[in-house]
This record gives C-alpha cells, sequence and structure tokens, in this order.
C-alpha cells in the first residue's frame, strides 16, 4: 500500500493526481492542511509518499514549494498532469435559482470567473480548498450555498453537480510532483525510464553566467523546459535558479550536469525522474 501526503482532502485535486498516479494500487491519504505538514511528514516518516502542486498553465508557479522542496531534501521522483475541471453542486434538490453563495479555493474563483460575472446573483466566497468546501455544504447541510470542486468530488460528498466544465479556460493543468526521502527513489522510479530531471544552483555576479550554462546544455542535447528564479533571502540580488530538462541518453545528460558544475555555485540535483 502506498501512504501518500497531500495539502487538502478527500476529493482535492491533490487526491485525484494522486489515485491517477498510482492506479492500480492501494492508497493510504495522509491528509494535510499545509504543504510544509506534507515535507514533515516525509521528514518524520521516510516510507511516506508526497505529491505536491508545482505549477498550473493559468495561476503559474507555486513558487514557496520550490523552496519547501529544495529545504527539505526531498527528491523528485515523478510528476503527473492533471487537468482541471470545475463543477457548481449543490445540496440535492437546490437549483441554481436557490443558491446565494458559492464556497471554494481563491484559485478556483479565478478559473471560473467568467462563469460567476455570468451569474451576478452568485456571491463568491473563498475557501481553505475546494473539496473542503463540499465538503462543509454536506456536512453542515447548508441550503443556499454551493461549491466550485471536482465532480468526483461533489459525488463523494453527496453533492447535486448543477452545471459541469465551468472553467474559463479548457486547457487548464496542474502538474504535481511526486516526492520521497532521498533513500527510497530507487525503489520508486526505474533508472531506465528516467529522461527528466530538476536542478537547482546560484550563479556567479559575471556576466554571461547564465547562457554559459545553457549552452552547454544545448550542447549536449539536452532540452531546457522550464527555468524558475528565486531571490535567495537575505542575500540581496542573489537568486537561485531551479530548471526542468528532458533528454533522451542518460550519459549525455549526467555529462552536462558535470560541464556545468565549475559554473554554478551550490548545484543540487532535485529530482531525476520520468517526465510525463
Amino acid at each position: 500500500m502506498r501512504r501518500i501526503a497531500i495539502q487538502g482532502r478527500r476529493g482535492s485535486f491533490h487526491d485525484i493526481a494522486a489515485h491517477q498516479y498510482f492506479a492500480g494500487e492501494q492508497v493510504q491519504l495522509i491528509c494535510c492542511s499545509t504543504f510544509e505538514e506534507v515535507f514533515d511528514s516525509i521528514h518524520c516518516d521516510p516510507t511516506i509518499i508526497g505529491l505536491v502542486a508545482i505549477e498550473n498553465t493559468i495561476a503559474g508557479s507555486l513558487l514557496h514549494n520550490y523552496e519547501l522542496l529544495r529545504a527539505s531534501g526531498a527528491t523528485i521522483v515523478g510528476e503527473h498532469k492533471l487537468h482541471i475541471q470545475h463543477a457548481i453542486s449543490c445540496l440535492p434538490g437546490g437549483s441554481l435559482s436557490t443558491v446565494k453563495e458559492v464556497h471554494t479555493h481563491p484559485v478556483a474563483l479565478m478559473q471560473c470567473r467568467n462563469y460567476l460575472a455570468a451569474h451576478p446573483q452568485l456571491m463568491a466566497v473563498e475557501a481553505e480548498d475546494t473539496a473542503g468546501a463540499a465538503e462543509d455544504i454536506a456536512l453542515n447541510h447548508r441550503e443556499g450555498w454551493a461549491a466550485i470542486c471536482h465532480p468526483d468530488a461533489a459525488r463523494m460528498y453527496g453533492l447535486q453537480v448543477l452545471e459541469d466544465h465551468i472553467e474559463d479556460n479548457k486547457h487548464n493543468f496542474t502538474r504535481f510532483l511526486v516526492v520521497c526521502d532521498p533513500h527510497k527513489a530507487d525503489f520508486l522510479r526505474p533508472v531506465e525510464e528516467v529522461n527528466k530531471a530538476s536542478l537547482v544552483f546560484s550563479l556567479p555576479h559575471e556576466e554571461g553566467s547564465l547562457s554559459k550554462v545553457l549552452t552547454i546544455l544545448s550542447f549536449y542535447n539536452i532540452n531546457l523546459t522550464k527555468i524558475q528564479s528565486l531571490p535567495v533571502i537575505g542575500h540581496e540580488w542573489e537568486y537561485l535558479f531551479y530548471v526542468d530538462v528532458n533528454f533522451s541518453n542518460l550519459t549525455r545528460y549526467r555529462q552536462s550536469v558535470d560541464a556545468i558544475v565549475p559554473l554554478t555555485q551550490k548545484l543540487r540535483i532535485i529530482g531525476e525522474y520520468k517526465g510525463q
């Protein structure tokens, strides 16, 4: 059985992503209130696997999770891209005409802005979690309330789906990282399937320092798929660069890492895994 720590509760997008990634396996969820708790769970029990959102095609990167990942010492062993689908749901027997308030996570509100604008009678209320809003309505029998959540979460808590696919952009995906204690990594990702890596490093204050690194990666046919910079707290105008790369030749990739080490500072591989 896989013990998976997620931020959120049953029916959340983290829950759905975990069950899709580990499809066909028994999954025991460890529901956490914060992403900090997810990484603390891994630290306290190395057998626990974490699943954390890292970026969304509309909302962008979850910058705090980059820092949590780096500081935790955990390693990435997989990724999963989930299509984000929103539905508006309420207690059975309700309708849009009886709904006065819509509760959900702030990001979900943002992603359904056009739908809410077309229904000005609905008052948008922020909640901590999409599935949590559905659970609250069901447990407390809140008449006149609706939740925006995944339709699976609505059904899980016995709610009636009033309308599905209400998200503004149908090409809405969230990328999740599967993380674990470094000593458990080889049990969770076959080395022969590795074709993606995530690195973090800083650079000296020298002209062209970043372009030199990128030139070497290009020379080794390493495809740069993402680069994210974050300031180093307490060090003015210093930055950490989080880089995702794809490759078809593991040996060439490792040669490229060896080649950029002298050009970088504090380089660390935070994951080698099979990209989706």
